[in-house]
């Protein structure tokens, strides 16, 4: 690499972005065995949704409302915009609720977990603004409910639910951009972090001990139950050979039956 290249900002960003994120991280072909339970798949099921709204809503923004509310196509994709919002919303519930049993911000994933769980809780006025938005007697309704509890919480000054402008606009731009740029830092830390593995459990099903010391030879041997652990049962050693004349084999003394 050439002195101007090291020199140049674009070449620092690019040594550090393929320093922090090579290829083989960005574009896996391989995954851990353990991604074949279900419970990693709705996290790719919360993207399929999302892309879909992207897709469909912007369809319906260029449109505008005169096209999905009286047009057979435009009740088709508004139907397409609804319910993958219900879908995404369904999958990212259970896809939170099981990383979150599943601890996952172990192992230097923080930075996953929060930028997940802060993509869940911007996408929730995302959703609100375009409830608002369309522009029928449903909307109204719920415009002036949502009014009350905003004005009650002190924020109706800075977010007023009843101004369609403001509200299309936080809809169609502003907030899906920012659930966007969330969504990709997300995927770009589980890239470079990779999948949160299961608990290790051990045969009994409680976690296994990391920090188990050796177990003495003087220590008497214990039986196999429950409550026993998993320390191993150490084995007397043989008596060692008389000083003066030939050599006795060493015999183990054979353990009673119970």
């Amino acid at each position: 690499m050439s002195a101007t290249t090291k020199r140049s900002w674009t070449g620092r960003v690019r040594e550090r972005a393929v320093g922090a994120l090579p290829p083989e991280k960005l574009l896996p072909d391989k995954q851990p065995a353990y991604m074949a339970s279900w419970i990693y798949v709705f996290g790719v099921l919360s993207l399929a949704s999302f892309v879909v709204i992207i897709a469909s809503g912007s369809i319906l923004t260029l449109k505008g409302p005169g096209w999905w509310h009286f047009t057979g196509t435009g009740h088709f994709f508004n139907s397409i915009h609804l319910w993958s919002v219900e879908l995404f919303f369904f999958f990212m519930v259970i896809h939170l609720w099981g990383k979150y049993w599943m601890a996952a911000w172990r192992g230097g994933r923080a930075q996953v977990w929060m930028t997940g769980a802060v993509a869940f809780i911007v996408a929730v006025p995302c959703a609100l603004t375009g409830y608002v938005s369309q522009q029928n007697f449903d909307a109204q309704w719920i415009a002036t409910q949502a009014k009350d509890g905003l004005n009650a919480a002190g924020v109706g000054a800075f977010f007023n639910v009843t101004n369609f402008g403001q509200m299309y606009s936080y809809h169609v731009l502003l907030l899906p951009l920012a659930v966007a740029t969330l969504v990709a830092a997300h995927i770009l830390l589980v890239r470079k972090h990779g999948i949160v593995p299961p608990f290790q459990l051990s045969d009994a099903g409680e976690p296994r001990a990391t920090n188990a010391m050796p177990v003495p030879d003087s220590e008497p041997a214990r039986a196999a139950g429950p409550g026993s652990g998993d320390r191993p049962t150490p084995v007397p050693k043989p008596a060692p050979a008389p000083a003066h004349g030939p050599a006795e084999p060493a015999t183990i003394p054979a353990e009673p039956v119970p």
